[in-house]
């Protein structure tokens, strides 16, 4: 369980969407949270991945080496 204070037009937001997709607050949180951690996960991937690039290179000079640019 996890408890949470937010002000009073977040909350009317909150239940404004809720609405809107037939839910509740809660639901809305939830998904806005599993998101939110998704992101950052992929985020970490992301920063992972570009650290272990060795090299980078240009889009013209993948396009020539490739043999698309003549």
């Amino acid at each position: 369980m996890l408890a949470i204070r937010l002000d009073k037009q977040i909350e009317q937001e909150l239940d404004s969407l809720a609405k809107v997709r037939g839910s509740n607050r809660s639901a809305v949180i939830r998904e806005a949270i599993l998101r939110y951690l998704e992101d950052n996960e992929d985020l970490s991937l992301a920063e992972k991945a570009t650290s272990q690039t060795k090299s980078a290179k240009s889009l013209k000079q993948v396009r020539e080496e490739l043999g698309l640019d003549s």
